[in-house]
């Protein structure tokens, strides 16, 4: 999986996850990325500095901590900070009604996409994303299950993964 940062022509940056950067082109060409503040889809790629793994042992520049890494980044034009998004004035019902149509509309998007282009691995998410970040296992992407300790310890590995809400089918 690869994640770029993207932005729509109204200059909203936000992030997308994809299978690979030829699964990227094809979608954009198709007009199948949708800006999720606006729904523009003319979509580019946002300028990005890239993330390389390493693997355990291996020497290199540390990465700062988590409070120089935010302090580092450059702020999002536009775009407001996630615990600012759902926040509403009272009396704007209607605003926070289309805000959860909007998340619940990206969540869909975004498990249909994972679902349809990675690899379902059930409660063996941790020790795959393992063999995979240790090249033990063909680079692919993944989604699955994994309990809270197994999601701390891929994180001190330095293993890249991302926790997503899951939308349960309805019943």
């Amino acid at each position: 999986m690869i994640r770029y940062e993207l932005l729509c022509a109204n200059d909203h940056r936000f992030e997308s996850w994809f299978r690979d950067s030829a699964a990227y082109d094809k979608m954009a060409a198709a007009g199948a990325v949708e800006c999720p503040t606006c729904g523009d889809r003319s979509v580019r790629k946002a300028l990005m500095a890239p993330r390389l793994a390493r693997r355990k042992g291996q020497e290199g520049p540390a990465r700062p901590p988590r409070d120089e890494q935010a302090a580092q980044a450059p702020a999002a034009a536009n775009v407001p900070a996630p615990q600012q998004a759902a926040q509403f004035p009272a009396g704007n019902s209607e605003k926070v009604a289309e805000f959860h149509r909007r998340m619940s509309d990206v969540l869909r998007q975004v498990q249909e996409a994972v679902e349809k282009h990675c690899d379902y691995v059930g409660d063996s998410f941790a020790e795959e994303a393992r063999k995979i970040h240790y090249g033990e296992a063909e680079a692919r992407g993944i989604y699955g299950e994994t309990t809270p300790e197994e999601a701390e310890e891929l994180k001190e590995e330095g293993v890249s993964f991302a926790s997503i809400p899951w939308r349960r089918p309805v019943s």
